[in-house]
């Protein structure tokens, strides 16, 4: 056995422990509903009528920030697609038993969480061009990024790197905008 195998074990049942103690609390009907509803406006929605009311308030002055969130949003997309098809990582209730699906799976695969990548990149340009947003936008986010292992949809890493993903891809995006 290599020197990496052993934290590299550690890691995958830390991710898997920390999974099933996040879904376990799904058995709760409020926190499942709770979930749930985050979920499905994490799907995009919230983001959707974000833009739309920002459109509405500030007009024009907010149209730079929402071409910016809509070409974060296409980038982020085509990056988590890629990856996805590339990793093939199954989903959490795919493989262990105790951990039960109680959202709905946009695909297959589990790694990385798109919704988290999706919920950090907007989350970061929407607070750069409206700060007074963070308030709204951060709790919301993470809330869609406990939603992932609550609802038995992803791992703990899956969260982490689809967070990574967001920031990297929104960090970027201001060389561009």
């Amino acid at each position: 056995m290599s020197n990496l195998n052993y934290p590299l074990q550690q890691i995958k049942t830390w991710d898997m422990e920390l999974c099933a103690f996040c879904n376990r609390q799904s058995r709760n009907f409020t926190v499942r509903n709770l979930f749930r509803l985050a979920s499905r406006l994490g799907d995009g929605v919230f983001w959707y009528v974000l833009m739309i009311v920002l459109l509405l308030e500030y007009q024009g002055a907010a149209l730079t920030a929402v071409v910016h969130m809509i070409a974060v949003g296409v980038t982020g997309t085509i990056l988590y697609k890629f990856i996805k098809g590339k990793t093939l990582r199954p989903r959490p209730f795919n493989v262990y038993p105790a951990i039960v699906c109680v959202g709905k799976t946009l695909d297959q695969f589990s790694f990385p969480s798109g919704h988290t990548m999706h919920a950090v990149a907007f989350s970061i340009v929407s607070i750069a061009y409206f700060p007074a947003l963070f308030w709204l936008v951060v709790p919301f986010s993470v809330l869609v990024g406990l939603s992932r292992p609550i609802l038995g949809l992803h791992y703990p890493s899956d969260v982490l790197a689809g967070a990574a993903l967001g920031a990297a891809v929104a960090g970027l995006s201001f060389n561009f905008f």
